[in-house]
């Protein structure tokens, strides 16, 4: 086994180093580099690198500290990762993935296809296969096979460690619903577009790779680093340690019986919350207090869809309380940065709904639908041409559409974390980013290969599908994400939060190009999806946690786009054409919703046709643009403090959440935040400060298992019970079910 150099950042030698490396002393390097040299497994019990002055284990606090304590060094150069079994089950779970994931896409409850759940699904499978499979690593046949290429390609061995993590990133690529999806499903649904299959196909896999093109170009800054740490893989990297390394080793063992314990028991306890009791979703003493109050439901309920904001609530279903920054890996300063921001949340939400700012007593307390001033739902089609462009007559009888003030407030703190985001990286991180890209600026070549032949067919494509988007709006879009790209994954590496730059790109959308839904759609797809695209390779090269190689993490993650994308077309196809007047239906069915696509329209409709009447700096909402310019002057005041009294702490707040979590509370059900509140202070502060020990072995490890369980009982739950096999099975209502709100909070629609 090979011991790698706790500062080198990547498995290859060749790669550069982080900049926090010359921030440490030499002394301090010799002395940890010496200590790793004597390590072989990070979990052991007691290490000299995991001890203090004292003899006691010291907290993680560092980026050096995860790269060297929370993740193997370890790296055996002879695993192999292109075998036969990661092949298969690389390209089958990638087909499964695609399409349960373009089913639930279509799905009323919004569920993905999670990492976590391919993960463990390809263990159990990779094992199945390293046991049936002949070669060279398994001796369970009577014959013996030749020990040549061929049978060490079908198994060389025990099922490993690259193989497993190739599998994974190689089917959960496949698993997400290409954004271009949600373009032809509205223009099949709203506009009676319907491009042919190979255009619809290319611009599937043009709009998906280009942006891996581009994240690979820049992948010295944002992947190389240490300080880019990337938070949410690491209870997966932890899964896959625990998993795969050391297995002889005792305490190893220990960790892997602690996560089946635990995977096991949130299974079983998942089907109470979901299925058999409700109210367990949300708790609220205020509303079993008073069953009656409108400002109650409002302020205190959260267990139902846009009902409350869960105030006090306590929520135990792992469902909700996992969410997207986990409260067992998500950085403690990250999470209070949210809940302070999200404290301001529940008091502008009830101050703009109180004072009926923009008219928002009109409207549901809750809501993303566009509404006329009456309160009734907005008809978007009526505002529009025979070719899908405004009609300003008809505007004119129609009038503009309405936001709950609640909405509207989102679009603000969305915007305004725009902003603070450019501000933050560039206060905070400027100096350092330059460093790094000053001393590695080259771009490995199949990257830029992937970026021009994917931008070739994005060319060919915005004309033949009728996208109504000129070349050089295409252009603009690639640059957006470009320039934004640096800003966005280096908040994310470091705190676990995405900032969304789709408002962003709809708003100079609808600038340039104004008076189109459909061309805004397309703008959006090349300078948002470009983006997120980018984000997606560069977090699964930061994989290299586990030493796969970044080559071979290229290769499957470009063939599962393609894969991915080509069963998402066809599956879309079907289910628009099987179910058209069901998704078109506000409500939809208990199988079958088309909320996703709906929406993705209304935004579509609300800026590309009427963005520069909207959202002037005169019209209705000319607040939300402004707020870009106004998010970046919002980090310079905690710089400031921060230069002159160090001791407060200020560079500890992460601005661009706290300007986000303005709108948190918008959509969904809430009763989960005080409880993910109370988990985070447990996690993040107390076990990672006084019980750093057990933090190190099990925290994130404890993470994989509860989202790990919790997804497959949901996975299961959906196909057995909740429609997903064309069957709902309904609870009887009882206490813990109860009719209306789960939480007895009065019903307000």
């Amino acid at each position: 086994m090979a011991i790698i150099d706790p500062h080198e950042v990547v498995p290859d030698a060749e790669r550069t180093q982080s900049f926090n490396d010359d921030k440490y002393d030499e002394k301090q390097e010799k002395t940890s580099v010496d200590v790793v040299e004597t390590v072989a497994e990070v979990y052991d019990d007691v290490r000299a690198i995991d001890l203090d002055d004292n003899g006691k284990e010291r907290p993680i606090v560092t980026d050096v500290d995860v790269a060297t304590r929370l993740i193997s060094l370890e790296d055996d150069p002879t695993l192999p990762a292109f075998t036969f079994r990661m092949w298969f089950l690389g390209l089958g779970l990638s087909c499964f993935g695609a399409v349960l994931g373009q089913i639930f896409y279509f799905r009323p409850q919004t569920i993905s296809v999670s990492q976590l759940f391919l993960q463990i699904l390809a263990y159990i499978l990779g094992v199945a296969l390293q046991e049936v499979i002949p070669g060279p690593g398994n001796t369970r046949y009577e014959f013996k096979t030749p020990n040549n290429a061929f049978w060490r390609f079908m198994n060389p061995g025990p099922f490993n460690l690259k193989e497993h993590v190739a599998i994974t990133i190689f089917a959960s690529t496949a698993a997400g619903s290409a954004l271009a999806i949600s373009i032809f499903a509205a223009d099949d649904l709203y506009y009676g577009i319907q491009p042919n299959a190979g255009v619809g196909i290319f611009t599937l896999i043009g709009s998906q790779l280009m942006g891996y093109g581009l994240g690979g170009i820049m992948r010295s800054f944002l992947v190389y680093p240490t300080y880019m740490v990337y938070p949410s893989l690491l209870p997966t990297v932890q899964l896959f340690d625990a998993l795969h390394r050391g297995k002889k080793v005792f305490l190893q063992k220990k960790r892997v019986r602690f996560f089946w314990s635990v995977f096991i028991a949130i299974f079983c306890w998942e089907w109470f919350p979901e299925f058999h009791n409700r109210t367990l979703t949300g708790i609220s003493v205020f509303c079993l207090a008073n069953r009656n109050s409108a400002w109650f439901s409002r302020i205190f309920g959260g267990a139902a869809g846009n009902e409350g904001l869960g105030v006090f609530a306590l929520c135990f279903d792992w469902n909700y309380v996992g969410g997207s920054l986990g409260a067992l890996f998500t950085p403690l300063s990250t999470q209070l940065s949210l809940y302070f921001g999200t404290l301001i949340c529940i008091i502008a939400f009830c101050a703009l709904y109180a004072n009926n700012v923009w008219q928002g007593q009109n409207f549901p307390w809750l809501s993303q639908e566009l509404f006329y001033e009456n309160g009734t739902q907005y008809d978007q089609l009526s505002i529009l041409d025979e070719n899908f462009r405004l009609d300003k007559d008809a505007l004119a009888i129609q009038g503009l559409p309405w936001f709950a003030s609640s909405q509207v407030l989102t679009k603000i703190g969305t915007n305004l974390s725009i902003g603070a985001t450019i501000t933050h990286v560039v206060l905070w991180y400027g100096k350092d980013i330059i460093h790094v890209i000053k001393r590695y600026r080259a771009g490995d070549a199949w990257y830029i290969v992937i970026f021009f032949g994917s931008f070739g067919m994005a060319m060919a494509t915005i004309y033949t599908g009728g996208s109504g988007m000129p070349w050089w709006g295409l252009v603009v879009g690639i640059i957006i994400s470009a320039i934004f790209l640096p800003f966005v994954v280096t908040v994310h590496a470091i705190t676990g939060f995405t900032t969304s730059m789709q408002n962003l790109v709809q708003i100079i959308g609808a600038s340039i190009m104004p008076g189109s839904p459909q061309t805004n759609m397309y703008f959006t797809l090349y300078g948002f999806n470009t983006l997120e695209q980018a984000l997606a390779l560069v977090r699964d090269l930061k994989m290299q946690y586990t030493k796969l190689p970044p080559r071979v993490t290229f290769t499957i993650q470009a063939l599962g786009s393609i894969v991915g994308g080509l069963l998402n077309y066809v599956i879309m196809k079907v289910i628009v054409s099987s179910h058209r007047e069901i998704l078109l239906d506000v409500q939809g069915s208990n199988i079958w919703s088309g909320q996703q696509v709906q929406s993705f329209n209304a935004d579509a409709v609300s800026w590309g046709a009427l963005g520069n009447i909207l959202y002037a700096p005169s019209g209705r909402y000319g607040i939300v643009p402004f707020s870009i310019l106004i998010g970046l002057a919002v980090p310079v005041p905690f710089y400031i403090v921060h230069r002159f009294f160090p001791k407060l702490g200020a560079n500890h707040i992460v601005t661009p959440i706290l300007c986000w979590t303005l709108g948190y509370l918008s959509v969904g059900i809430n009763t989960s935040v005080f409880t993910t509140f109370l988990l985070a202070v447990f996690s993040q502060f107390y076990l990672r400060r006084y019980r750093p020990r057990w933090f190190r072995k099990y925290n994130f490890l404890l993470s994989a298992a509860l989202d790990g369980g919790t997804q497959v009982m949901v996975f299961v739950f959906t196909f057995a019970l909740s429609g997903g096999s064309g069957r709902v099975v309904n609870m009887p209502n009882w206490a813990l079910n109860p009719k209306g709100n789960p939480d007895y909070c009065a019903r307000l629609t």
